[in-house]
């Protein structure tokens, strides 16, 4: 393991397209969805540990989950937790690591990542992410990871690469597409040289940096005046001061749509961002009706290809319903069609319109 490899897990969303379960004060990376015995995110750590030391990842999240942070990842340095004051997207939470990282080591080669994916060939991602660190470490590029797209999926951003590897399995990226409708993403996949946005990047912080001076100066500004103040005593104060003046931005949109030396690497290791319910009805076991169940008590009849979630002490018991996503918890009852999933963002949004912040 090379000393100047290091880990940032992003890990401060509230996962609002994942309620009735995934809420404000413990939103869906601290979860178990899949019925797996670990958490999102411990699964995420767990992942890197393997070939990143633990001294050497880091969490960024909002403040008031750092005790949730600690209590799952005991083995995590408890000065490794980074504590964002305010969510503003992933291009501030980028430069806090790659300001403060860069203050400890000026060689120092960062892979950026979420802490709710799902990824099931971990050998595979392994060894892109040790490829990929391998090309940053001496190219002045910024990597992003693509994953070979297996259907017309909406909900994805797709990027599009130039034909001719620059290195071995590495390609100089053409163009950034954001979720597309159906025909256009069908249109991608037949074109053979699109792949989906997996949101994992690898670069040198020296080069990140010089990134946002050139595409996102007014954030560089920020961070660059209260530089000396990182890795100090004094740098929680200084957080607390820069992030009001940070824009509201991201990483994707802020640098990598913008920049003329971003790569990707085409991957297969098994990828879900698990964004939504469908996306975990796809990575759950089926009954015969193709029902994807999480909750010991559930009982189903008559009804076919439903995502449903509930408590381990509760029974249910659903009939008739076919292609819904159905989930219980002590307070909340969802009951909501699949294709109309992309709405829950909106619900809740209503929901805390009409009820407060109670449910939510």
């Amino acid at each position: 393991m090379s000393k100047n490899n290091y880990v940032a897990i992003m890990a401060g969303g509230i996962g609002s397209r994942f309620w009735p379960i995934s809420r404000t004060d413990f939103p869906k990376q601290f979860l178990d969805i899949l019925n797996t015995g670990r958490t999102l995110i411990q699964a995420t750590f767990d992942r890197f540990i393997k070939f990143v030391p633990a001294e050497n990842i880091y969490i960024i999240t909002f403040e008031h989950y750092k005790d949730l942070v600690t209590k799952q990842l005991p083995e995590l340095p408890v000065e490794n937790i980074l504590c964002e004051p305010s969510r503003k997207n992933t291009a501030p939470c980028v430069a806090y690591i790659s300001y403060k990282l860069h203050q400890l080591n000026a060689n120092a080669n960062l892979i950026c990542a979420p802490a709710d994916h799902i990824i099931t060939d971990e050998k595979a991602f392994e060894k892109v992410c040790k490829d990929a660190l391998h090309f940053t470490s001496h190219i002045k590029g910024l990597i992003t990871l693509g994953i070979k797209p297996t259907h017309p999926n909406t909900g994805y951003g797709y990027i599009q690469y130039e034909p001719h590897a620059v290195s071995e399995n590495v390609y100089k990226v053409k163009t950034f597409t954001e979720k597309p409708d159906k025909q256009l993403a069908k249109t991608f996949i037949a074109s053979g040289d699109f792949l989906w946005n997996a949101g994992i990047f690898v670069w040198q912080v020296k080069n990140i940096i010089k990134a946002f001076e050139k595409h996102i100066p007014e954030l560089a500004e920020v961070f660059e005046a209260e530089r000396n103040h990182f890795n100090t005593e004094k740098e929680r104060e200084v957080i607390e001061r820069i992030y009001p003046q940070c824009i509201n931005i991201s990483i994707d949109y802020g640098v990598m749509e913008k920049a003329d030396n971003v790569y990707i690497i085409p991957s297969s290791f098994g990828w879900s961002d698990l964004g939504t319910w469908s996306s975990t009805y796809d990575n759950l076991d089926k009954d015969y009706l193709g029902n994807a169940v999480v909750g010991n008590h559930v009982m189903v009849i008559d009804a076919t290809n439903n995502v449903i979630h509930a408590d381990n002490k509760k029974l249910v018991v659903l009939q008739g319903l076919d292609d819904f996503v159905v989930v219980d918890t002590k307070d909340v009852l969802l009951i909501c069609k699949k294709e109309k999933e992309q709405d829950i963002k909106e619900y809740v949004a209503e929901i805390k319109r009409n009820k407060g912040e109670k449910y939510l």
